[in-house]
């Protein structure tokens, strides 16, 4: 397995509220995403802070998981951070109403354990098939499209597209839909912010991963580069996990 990431503050604001980081263990690493959200000053906050449970988790970490392993370390991990984001508003009035989205990926060669909350996503790319998002969105329109209210192509410019229905720090208690996905030879994930997913369509992104004259590195200067191209609202984020292209290797 290899692994890369890249953030962008994007065109139009002047800070960026994205933490990403990847940490590595014995035949097994993490990728995690967080899009902060509350304000210029929470919103690093928050993210910085879900990063900061990550790393502490992670070292707390002795040999690898099992399948039903992974997914209960993830459940705890997120539950773990979202009550320290919610306590912490709480006790610091500059940061009531922080939250933050999270995306995560428990990477090894026999599977790999996925959970998200918010808008933040994660992309399985197979070769020679379409790429497909592995995570759901919990936002106002997803459930608007899931209950037959509006269709898929209603959904990418609907106004209220960015209202979230779950976040980390905003509620005491958060609902989780971690799962385990198979992959092998040839597979690529995308571990990203909506920063990147609402600018580049399943096409582009499957364009510039399948790209074999490309390094890993180089797609997410392509990828962070068209989002910006496509206007760069928001700030871009992205890690992308290969089960056997270049990058860090383990």
């Amino acid at each position: 397995m290899k692994a890369v990431c890249n953030t962008d503050r994007g065109k139009v604001r002047n800070h960026n509220e994205d933490s990403i980081g990847i940490f590595y263990g014995e035949k097994q690493l993490l990728g995690v995403v967080a899009d902060g959200m509350g304000g210029h000053a929470a919103g690093d906050v928050a993210s910085r802070m879900a990063l900061e449970v990550v790393k502490r988790k992670w070292k707390e970490v002795t040999g690898g998981f099992t399948k039903q392993e992974a997914v209960d370390w993830l459940n705890q991990l997120v539950r773990s951070i979202n009550v320290h984001l919610y306590n912490y508003s709480l006790s610091h009035m500059e940061c009531r109403g922080m939250g933050t989205t999270i995306a995560a990926a428990l990477c090894r060669k026999e599977y790999v354990a996925v959970t998200a909350v918010g808008d933040s996503r994660i992309y399985l790319s197979q070769k020679g098939k379409p790429i497909r998002q592995i995570t759901e969105d919990h936002t106002l329109v997803n459930e608007l499209v899931k209950s037959g209210q509006i269709s898929k192509e209603d959904a990418e410019d609907h106004p209220k597209k960015h209202i979230l229905i779950r976040a980390l720090g905003t509620e005491p208690a958060i609902e989780l839909d971690t799962s385990i996905i198979q992959w092998s030879e040839g597979c690529q994930i995308i571990i990203c912010s909506d920063g990147l997913s609402n600018k580049l369509s399943d096409e582009t992104l499957n364009g510039i991963l399948e790209n074999e004259s490309t390094t890993l590195q180089e797609k997410t200067e392509k990828m962070i580069q068209e989002a910006n191209t496509a206007g760069g609202e928001d700030n871009i984020s992205m890690i992308i996990v290969s089960y056997d292209g270049d990058g860090e290797v383990i």
